[in-house]
């Protein structure tokens, strides 16, 4: 009689990942505000190359990656031989808990952090730890506190998603020199390009020798659609990245794209500066309509409402309006809304919806 077939330890405790909703049922046109993509996406040198990328199609892509790393690393200042890239940053996730990480093994991170930390974890069968936050801002007295022997990883997203709040970098040295010299402290840096005068803990990667930053071309560069993330760390680290990356896990249109974004810095700069206008606006304006937001750093806000059932409410009534936000019970704030920062036009129709919804009970 045959055995049932059973996947790894920790697979089936993972939850399938619902990326943010795209359309509402009966909304023809409804706004997208759920991804925190970038309202402008892509630039026009961007676009360009994604056109000439298609002449290649029957090309096989290069295997290093070289000219995007070299494009990456003269943009940043950074080792190109120490650079890894992914399909976002989520694959160099997945690729550094399959390398560190396994059964027997901790992987540690914030209460509110990303959720493909732990999917990556599980997925590796390695168990996923959660360490409290402060007011929904990375403890880094709580992640040295939860370090166990068994502690492998350590991800911090600075900024952090979905509360947009952080840590400075001041505090990432401090948990990175408080580690045991067997753990990695991985600085998840997606949203570092809406922060001013950041570079996403580089620094630290140069500095120490037991730090990994991730980055990603989905948000300030417009590039969610193409799935294009790197990494930067230690050389010994990359190299085992490198061993169990896939030869062809980029295409020719994602390599020549990404690198044509990175070296447009007339379109980030615009995104940056409308970013930070919009989401001061934005925050200011529903936090006087009696919603607060903690101070974000990233391309969204976190509205909090009195409970759950208030922002289930808020969020259907925007739905009929045609406003598509997140809501984040998944990561623990079901009294929460995440709402990225669109243009002027689409914050302030968010706004005026949001009164409204205060206005009708």
């Amino acid at each position: 009689m045959r055995k049932t077939l059973q996947p790894q330890p920790g697979i089936m405790d993972i939850a399938v990942y619902t990326g943010g909703a795209a359309h509402i049922d009966g909304v023809r046109e409804a706004v997208k505000l759920s991804s925190n993509e970038n309202p402008f996406g892509a630039g026009d040198r961007a676009v360009e190359a994604y056109r000439r990328a298609g002449h290649s199609m029957h090309r096989y892509p290069s295997t290093d990656h070289a000219a995007l790393r070299r494009a990456i690393a003269e943009t940043h200042g950074l080792d190109a031989a120490r650079i890894i890239c992914g399909v976002g940053s989520d694959e160099v996730i997945t690729f550094l808990c399959q390398a560190y990480a396994g059964v027997g093994d901790e992987v540690l991170y914030s209460q509110h952090g990303f959720l493909m930390y732990r999917i990556s974890a599980l997925a590796a069968g390695a168990t996923p730890v959660a360490a409290p936050e402060i007011d929904r801002t990375t403890d880094v007295d709580a992640l040295l506190a939860a370090v166990t022997p068994r502690t492998r990883l350590v991800f911090v997203a600075n900024p952090n998603n979905p509360t947009g709040t952080m840590i400075p970098v001041s505090e990432l040295e401090r948990l990175a020199q408080g580690l045991p010299d067997n753990v990695l402290l991985v600085i998840d840096g997606a949203y570092a390009e809406y922060v001013e005068d950041y570079d996403g803990g580089a620094g630290l990667v140069d500095a120490l020798g037991n730090v990994v930053m991730t980055r990603t071309f989905s948000k300030a560069y417009g590039l969610g659609g193409l799935r294009v993330g790197w990494g930067y760390g230690p050389a010994a680290v990359i190299d085992v990245l490198n061993r169990v990356r896939g030869p062809f896990n980029l295409s020719n249109m994602q390599l020549e794209v990404a690198e044509a974004a990175v070296r447009d810095r007339e379109h980030l700069e615009r995104s940056q500066t409308e970013n930070a206008r919009m989401r001061a606006w934005l925050a200011e304006a529903l936090s006087a309509l009696g919603v607060p937001c903690d101070p974000s750093y990233a391309n969204f806000v976190l509205a909090r409402f009195a409970d759950q059932a208030d922002a289930e409410s808020c969020d259907l009534f925007l739905q009929r309006e045609g406003l598509i936000v997140r809501r984040v019970g998944s990561y623990g704030l079901p009294e929460c809304l995440r709402i990225t920062v669109g243009d002027e036009a689409t914050c302030r129709r968010v706004v005026h919806a949001v009164a409204q919804f205060k206005g009708q009970r």
